[in-house]
């Protein structure tokens, strides 16, 4: 028996719980959205709900096709008329069988017209009909965000339709495309449904750029070609995510773990574009060895055109370059070590140069080396990049939340300095040196600062 919850959807009127939240209770999930089907004027069932809940029905979607939303935190309802001249009617014309099962609030009655709940037995995405991709093509996306997000897998007729219509994704609205394609990265595993729209050939679909990656070979430091290795990086940086989910090392206890459910999605998109400036970049010497000379530069530049297309914010945008752009100088930190002239400068100039974004590129680099099969030192540089994000939360940011030592204001009143770019570069020299804990006392600051006045003197012409 299913129990409704009165206080947000009356009970005893003509009208159907719709779609995923009928799904969801018939799973045990207890549904925050509500999709409700009437026959008659959703206005009004809407505004009961909006009376019930204290929010505001607000329509949403086409014309001629709105939806009424009410919103009541944590609870969204929408409200929309029958698809046609029935609930069976309605049911048929959706996506996968599902969600394509009802609840009539009046009489109780589950109406399953697709077998749905044998699916959900099953543990299976299946489509309602062989037209479902062709009416909708995100749909595509949606039977892999669906099957990820409950742990189903795909039925066999759906798989091949997917695989037979994949390039119709590229009808779908960028945005759209976006807001299924990061529900799905923010699952926590996905890996297993991105190798499979990647054998569908969706994934290359939704990003052509990757189609390319196929069959590029790498240096002798690879296992695999440049899409075998960015499908094994995107699972090792899934793992990493996982276990840093925890709270950071050398964080108080009750600190909060620094990836969140948006940054996590937005490191897996990260590290599926990283690579994808090697083909244009690549070139072979003359013993065979094999370059990618710029290729995080390219790969950064196409990745944003990749964003513009699928209508990524600014955020995400920025977040996707920085990561892409400068995937490579962890490695070279490393290799600045190894060569015994990492100073505590260069980490210092490391840590302001990235900021808050220095732990993720650092489990970028991580997962990028992992998925290196044949890489020289790989539990060195791990041992490097674990040691780098130790030092991050217990070294680098506690200092980086103090207030500073100095500020513009005191290169005013200390050295009557006039207003001007330079303090910039005044104030990053102080920081840098304090975070290389040099000195810790606004006296050394202020020592500093006359130093650095006295040798901009002595070699002005």
């Amino acid at each position: 028996m299913i129990k409704l919850n009165t206080d947000i959807i009356p009970a005893g009127v003509d009208a159907y719980i719709v779609g995923g939240t009928v799904r969801d209770i018939l799973l045990g999930r207890t549904p925050t959205d509500y999709d409700i089907a009437v026959p008659g004027n959703p206005l009004k069932f809407a505004a009961r709900i909006a009376a019930k809940t204290g929010g505001h029905p607000v329509a949403i979607g086409k014309a001629g096709r709105q939806t009424l939303r009410v919103v009541s935190p944590p609870h969204v309802v929408d409200v929309a008329p029958l698809n046609g001249p029935t609930i069976e009617s309605d049911l048929h014309q959706r996506d996968f069988t599902i969600d394509a099962m009802a609840w009539h609030l009046s009489s109780g009655e589950i109406i399953d017209p697709l077998n749905g709940r044998t699916d959900l037995s099953l543990k299976q995405v299946r489509m309602v009909s062989g037209s479902v991709f062709s009416k909708d093509p995100i749909r595509l996306l949606r039977a892999f965000r669906i099957a990820a997000l409950l742990g189903f897998g795909i039925e066999a007729r759906t798989s091949a339709a997917v695989r037979e219509g994949a390039a119709l994704i590229q009808q779908s609205a960028g945005e759209r495309i976006r807001a299924e394609l990061f529900t799905l990265f923010e699952v926590p595993q996905s890996y297993p449904y991105m190798a499979r729209m990647a054998e569908a050939g969706l994934l290359s679909a939704v990003f052509p750029e990757i189609a390319a990656l196929r069959g590029c070979r790498q240096s002798r430091h690879h296992t695999h070609d440049v899409f075998d290795h960015t499908l094994l990086a995107y699972q090792h940086m899934e793992n990493l995510i996982s276990e840093f989910r925890r709270p950071p090392p050398g964080s108080e206890a009750g600190a909060d773990a620094f990836i969140t459910t948006q940054s996590a999605g937005m490191l897996k998109c990260a590290v599926l574009l990283h690579d994808i400036g090697k083909p244009p970049a690549m070139t072979v010497a003359v013993d065979g060895s094999v370059h990618f000379y710029g290729h995080a530069k390219i790969s950064a530049d196409m990745a944003d055109a990749a964003g513009s297309r699928l209508k990524f914010s600014r955020q995400q945008k920025r977040f996707l370059d920085f990561m892409i752009r400068n995937h490579l100088r962890p490695l070279s930190l490393f290799m600045t070590r190894r060569n015994k002239t990492l100073s505590s400068k260069s980490l210092a100039r490391f840590f302001l140069k990235c900021g808050d974004n220095a732990p993720f590129l650092l489990l970028h680099a991580l997962a990028d080396m992992q998925a290196k099969k044949n890489a020289p030192d790989n539990a060195g540089f791990e041992a490097f990049i674990r040691d780098l994000l130790q030092r991050y939360f217990a070294d680098f940011k506690p200092v980086q939340a103090e207030p500073p030592l100095i500020t513009g204001a005191d290169l005013i009143t200390e050295f009557n300095l006039p207003p001007s770019p330079r303090f910039k570069k005044i104030l990053a020299a102080v920081q840098e040196a304090r975070l290389s804990q040099k000195f810790t006392t606004r006296r050394e600051a202020l020592q500093l600062v006359e130093d650095i006045l006295a040798r901009d003197n002595h070699f002005k012409p």
